[in-house]
């Protein structure tokens, strides 16, 4: 796996979880009626996504560089056991006194922490076969 392709694998899966997190921060905001950007804004969420598919590309090429082939199956779960250990900051998230219905963010933010991993998946399986040789 180069380099090359591994910037285009991160930019690929971050631009796929970055659209789909904000229009789905759009659709749970108008069907809701909530209003979370200003704990949650698009810049963070832009972030977010580009550092999450940045580590699980690190983690890719790290492990193929490591251990060849063998390592994608561990990474895959490595990176779905991380997806959901991920939601217990959510959890514990203390909103301001101010934001209405606080009980309705996780069901916005819970989700989003899924989009990275779920695109990354999405767009490096097909991509190994053509990368890895």
């Amino acid at each position: 796996m180069s380099i090359k392709n591994l910037f285009l694998i991160v930019f690929t899966s971050a631009g796929i979880a970055s659209i789909a997190c904000i229009v789905y921060d759009m659709l749970y905001s108008q069907a809701f009626y909530v209003d979370f950007s200003t704990v949650l804004t698009t810049g963070a969420t832009l972030i977010g996504c580009f550092l999450g598919c940045s580590l699980m590309a690190t983690a890719y090429y790290l492990g193929i560089k490591w251990k060849g082939e063998k390592t994608i199956l561990w990474i895959n779960l490595l990176i779905i056991i991380l997806s959901f250990v991920s939601i217990i900051g959510i959890l514990g998230f203390q909103l301001p006194f101010e934001i209405e219905s606080p009980e309705l963010f996780p069901g916005l933010a819970i989700p989003m922490h899924f989009f990275p991993a779920l695109s990354f998946l999405a767009v490096v399986n097909p991509m190994m076969k053509v990368v890895v040789k």
